[in-house]
């Protein structure tokens, strides 16, 4: 007799071996309709896996995470099958589920051209139609590896040579096609009835760029026509609020060939940036925390102590000074290290409160770049902070209270994940079970849902990280709270106890926004560009009909400069109605339009960027409407 446990804790009882699709059959037939796969044991399996023995089972809908990733796997071989039934000479590299989506990196002497994909496309619409069952067999490596040389699949010979020599290796075949692949995968291909190739991409073999370049078609598919439609609408208006575009367009920031990964901002953009660092170092003084600035450059030997040249060294830039090795720093935590070192602490001086807008300096491939959100220089909103170990608690918790606090005034909903111990990780088992155990509790303390994300820690501590949800739906990763027994004990750092000894301190290394450049590419995405008045960088566009009300428009500015508003007076000899457009596509927040009627008056017609026209007020009555805007940031 096999038991099934079903995810309520209920058991249903078998006589003899069964298929996950009959297990969802026994329940309901609807039930087995719907399930595109399984947890089995903790495992993500098909439905055509047979279960023999005593078993705890989570069958999977399209709506789950696992079960997408299933019906994406199988989305992604049916794009390599069309492609090869369409290029035959192309070489498979890697084909795998991502997040909204799959892709599938190709090595072909031909270029995929946007005509390519929608040959795909049709050529995967056969595949979907022909209703072809994905079938699992296996092979020793050796025998996998000869089988992969006769077929032509080198990048699969390389996947299988790394791997042990006892592995059975599994593929799936589909048809007349067949993949190196653990699987699982939906029943049949008839399933995957709505997809969509998106774009095509450059990617390195492995990641590496001395590795050839593969050509990568990504795509994305869903049960339903209507779920596609609306995820396709999605992309359109992720399109139109890219932060590169739109950085151009606002004279925000620039990209440059000469710097490559090294973002430029312009004037408008150092507006946004000095509101932004002028927020955060209002609400850092309100907490407690001092300001602190350490170099860009360090001996190289302190990056040995701290344990990054082990674990970081290839993301790292060097130089040498006067004969000795150097190295810009990837991160600041080193030189808050040193800082702290140079004075003797006691017990009552702790928790100590380090903050640094601290720019850093990390090697990203270059097909890794990506705007302001993926670059190879940036400044992180760090702070270290040092206390004692009975103080661990409370101090996460203000970090987290902060995060909300910042997160809620730039209009962020966002979801927690906690990451524990990865695979290279210093220090013991026990100090990473007490740091994992002490941001577990203090969530949980708090009544904060969040999401286990096993082996994903830094080298040194587990961490919480904030995913901000932005206006469309989409996720980013910004702040992220370390908790580091590590590095206070490689640095030898001490505070003198009650008991007049030394003992170590606990650290903590955080961020909330994550990196200046990076929250701002999110912040112009986020807003489309139309930044709430507080941000923006002209709040006020003041628009004269004729060349004759050009001095009263600039009475109006001055009104306005005078407590402290960003104005910009338009005085081309333009039309009123181009000068109105002009504005209104560089998103600034009020346009004041000025004329006979407005000077005779003592007013300004008011038009709000969304709203159109408001009507007229007294300048009086305008500046003060703009001020308790900008003194509330209102969104």
């Amino acid at each position: 007799m096999i038991k099934i446990t079903l995810p309520d804790g209920s058991i249903r009882e078998y006589e003899n071996k069964i298929t996950v699709l009959d297990v969802a059959k026994d329940i309901s037939e609807g039930l087995a309709r719907v399930i595109v796969g399984a947890e089995l044991n903790g495992e993500l399996v098909g439905v055509q896996e047979t279960i023999e023995e005593d078993s705890k089972i989570n069958l999977l809908k399209f709506d789950s995470e696992e079960g997408q990733d299933v019906f994406r796997h199988t989305s992604a071989h049916i794009l390599a099958q069309a492609v090869k039934r369409l290029f035959p000479d192309v070489k498979l590299a890697i084909g795998p589920a991502i997040k909204d989506g799959f892709y599938y990196d190709f090595d072909t002497e031909h270029r995929f051209t946007p005509e390519d994909l929608e040959k795909i496309e049709k050529e995967m619409k056969k595949i979907v139609k022909s209703d072809l069952h994905p079938e699992k067999f296996i092979k020793p490596r050796n025998e996998a590896i000869e089988y992969l040389k006769e077929i032509g699949e080198d990048y699969k010979v390389e996947l299988v040579q790394d791997l042990p020599e006892d592995a059975v290796i599994s593929f799936y075949q589909q048809g007349d096609f067949v993949d190196l692949c653990k699987g699982p995968h939906l029943p049949t291909t008839k399933k995957v009835k709505a997809f969509k190739l998106t774009s095509i991409a450059g990617a390195y073999w492995r990641g590496d760029e001395k590795r050839p370049m593969l050509q990568r078609i990504y795509g994305t598919s869903f049960e339903k026509k209507k779920d596609l439609d609306e995820y396709l609408e999605r992309l359109e208006e992720a399109k139109k609020r890219d932060h590169r575009k739109l950085g151009k367009e606002l004279g925000l920031f620039s990209m440059h060939g000469e710097g490559p990964g090294f973002p430029f901002f312009h004037s408008k953009g150092m507006i946004l940036w000095r509101n932004i660092e002028e927020f955060w170092r209002e609400e850092h003084v309100k907490r407690g925390y001092s300001e602190v600035k350490t170099p860009i450059i360090l001996n190289e030997q302190l990056w040995h102590q701290s344990g990054h040249w082990d674990h970081y060294k290839e993301n790292m830039y060097f130089t040498n000074i006067d004969d000795s090795d150097f190295a810009i720093k990837p991160m600041n935590c080193p030189g808050a290290m040193l800082i702290y070192k140079s004075n003797m602490y006691s017990y009552r001086d702790l928790p100590l409160k380090m903050a640094e807008l601290g720019l850093v300096h990390r090697h990203e491939l270059a097909g890794a770049l990506h705007g302001l959100m993926r670059v190879r220089s940036f400044t992180q909103d760090d702070a270290h902070i040092f206390m004692l170990p009975e103080q661990v608690k409370d101090e996460l918790k203000n970090v987290i209270e902060l995060a909300d606090h910042m997160y809620e005034v730039f209009g962020f909903k966002y979801h927690i994940e906690l990451s524990t111990r990865p695979e290279k990780a210093m220090g013991t088992e026990e100090q990473w079970n007490m740091a994992t155990n002490a941001l577990r509790e203090a969530l949980e303390e708090m009544e904060i849902n969040y999401v286990v994300n096993e082996g994903d820690g830094a080298f040194y501590g587990p961490k919480i990280d904030f995913h901000l949800e932005d206006s469309i739906g989409r996720t980013w990763q910004c702040a992220t709270i370390q908790l580091d027994f590590q590095m206070p004990e490689r640095f030898d750092l001490t505070y003198v106890g009650k008991d007049n000894e030394k003992h170590r301190p606990v650290m903590i290394h955080r961020t909330i926004l994550g990196s200046m450049e990076r929250f701002i590419g999110v912040l112009i995405e986020h807003f489309a560009g139309k930044f709430p008045v507080w941000l923006a960088p002209t709040q006020v566009s003041i628009l004269p009909i004729s060349d004759k009300f050009n001095d009263y428009g600039y009475e109006v500015a001055e009104a306005l400069k005078a407590k402290g508003v960003r104005v910009e007076v338009d005085t081309r000899s333009e039309k009123i109605g181009y000068k109105i457009r002009e504005a209104q596509l560089a998103r600034n927040p009020y346009m004041l339009i000025v004329g006979e009627k407005e000077v005779n008056d003592e007013t300004v017609s008011v038009r709000d960027r969304e709203e159109g026209d408001i009507g007229a007020m007294k300048i009086e009555e305008f500046v003060n409407k703009v001020v308790e805007e900008i003194e509330t940031k209102k969104q």
